[in-house]
């Protein structure tokens, strides 16, 4: 395990609300030696002892559920250098020592191929990681190019594309359903399941992100690599084992079966559109357009709907609709499974005979399976709905993603190829939306979304 983390970007949003208490966590479970270290380094001009009075109040807002103890032993082992991260000299001091040591670019993915170069003239120690933020890359090209970068600084065992829905402890139990459970792998196929809805939708607005997220937007922030790595858990086929390559190469499958998009596809099976003005849990909103820092001539869009169909024995004929969106009237951050309905309902009875579904709760984490039960009255039916309880996870996604990177375990992490997949797969979409071919529609915060006909369709 390596005893060294040197985070890159250190005093921003990232860093405060995540990685720190992420860490905290870590002590607290026993998983840090009493040798691990911190490097804090960004432009900030700041002393080591200013550093940690600065991770003490982060941890104090953020990680309070670690063990007062714990974040102490955090902010006692965090010490911090100056530096600019795209200039070789300042680098090499900020990871000065010859043990292998974890890099953590919390930075803007603008940055990232600057500050790998910058790493690679650096010349780490050996045995070092690099750990990088999605997106990965701004498109198919320039992940083709950071792969290339980083394939001459490190291993590509060594490269964490971290994804931290991975680590979250539901996600885990979409495969655990399906590769536990004879009775749900026997039914896991078009055969069975009419569509898949993979979802993320929030009543989160902007919250001063502008810097970063204008010049994303909800596809490139969510749908390209979030919804994706959960479209790959739900629809790979079942790997040998649960190891780095077994269930890295079963993804990256996935991905390859999913059909080419034409921009007819793109017109008449994606959406897109950015909040106007409203009211967001009770609370008045600004029309994105109107938020601090946006760019109202980029047309970035604040909500991405795609749907898409794989060619593949399991999954000809079954639909998988990807979604996310900023300010709604609602947070719904689930994958629903929808089956087809039966073939046949007995004659004589009565009462609406809905299709099962699925649905694994991804924030909260939860389970449920909607059935049709018997009524209140002899010979109807009625909807029943199975709930179930999740364990509370032993360490955040963040700490599990971190314990990880640390141990050197890269299963969960995003291969070079995936990266690329990804993209390849949406180039079609963002070129029509760069061309306009999908009007950009608008819908007010607060609300449900966009209207659902679409555009083109």
């Amino acid at each position: 395990m390596i005893n060294r983390l040197a985070i890159f970007g250190a005093t921003g949003d990232l860093s405060a609300r995540y990685l720190l208490p992420g860490l905290a966590a870590l002590r607290a479970a026993g998983h840090l030696d009493e040798e691990f270290e911190v490097l804090g380094s960004d432009r900030s001009d700041w002393t080591s002892e200013q550093f940690r009075f600065w991770a003490a109040a982060q941890l104090e807002r953020h990680g309070d559920a670690s063990p007062a103890d714990a974040r102490k032993a955090i902010t006692a082992s965090a010490r911090f250098h100056r530096a600019d991260v795209t200039d070789p000299v300042d680098v090499a001091s900020a990871i000065a020592g010859d043990e292998p040591l974890v890099v953590y670019l919390a930075l803007p993915p603008a940055l990232f191929s600057s500050a790998v170069s910058a790493l690679d003239r650096a010349k780490l120690p050996a045995g070092s990681r690099i750990v990088l933020e999605k997106p990965f890359g701004e498109d198919l090209n320039s992940a083709v190019e950071l792969n290339r970068q980083l394939s001459e600084v490190v291993p590509e065992d060594a490269v964490f594309r971290v994804d931290h829905f991975l680590a979250m402890t539901t996600v885990e139990n979409v495969l655990g359903a399906r590769l536990a459970n004879r009775m749900l792998e026997a039914l896991w196929n078009s055969a069975h399941i009419a569509e898949v809805d993979i979802v993320w939708d929030e009543q989160l607005a902007l919250e001063g992100r502008a810097g970063y997220y204008d010049g994303a937007g909800a596809l490139k922030d969510m749908v390209q690599n979030h919804l994706l790595q959960l479209l790959c858990l739900v629809a790979m086929e079942p790997p040998i084992s649960l190891g780095e390559r077994d269930l890295r190469d079963r993804k990256v499958d996935v991905l390859r079966s999913v059909r080419p998009l034409t921009d007819n596809d793109v017109v008449h099976r994606t959406r897109r559109a950015r909040y106007g003005a409203g009211r967001v849990d009770g609370h008045d909103v600004p029309a994105y357009v109107d938020e601090q820092g946006v760019d109202p001539d980029r047309g970035t869009e604040t909500f991405a709907e795609i749907e898409l169909e794989l060619d593949s024995w399991r999954w000809a004929g079954t639909r998988f609709r990807l979604r996310s969106g900023k300010a709604l009237g609602r947070n719904r951050k689930e994958v629903t499974v929808r089956f087809r309905p039966v073939p046949h309902v007995p004659f004589g009875h009565s009462g609406e005979v809905l299709p099962n579904v699925l649905r694994f709760g991804l924030e909260p984490e939860s389970l449920a399976l909607d059935l049709t039960g018997t009524g209140s009255r002899a010979r109807t039916f009625a909807p029943l709905t199975l709930t179930a309880e999740m364990a509370a996870a032993d360490l955040p996604p963040y700490g599990r993603l971190l314990l990880d990177v640390l141990t050197g375990n890269p299963a969960l992490s995003i291969r070079g190829d995936e990266a690329e997949e990804a993209w390849r797969l949406l180039e079609p979409v963002l070129s029509a939306w760069s061309r306009d071919l999908i009007p950009l529609q608008e819908y007010p915060a607060g609300s449900d979304g966009p209207s659902p006909a679409r555009p083109g369709g």
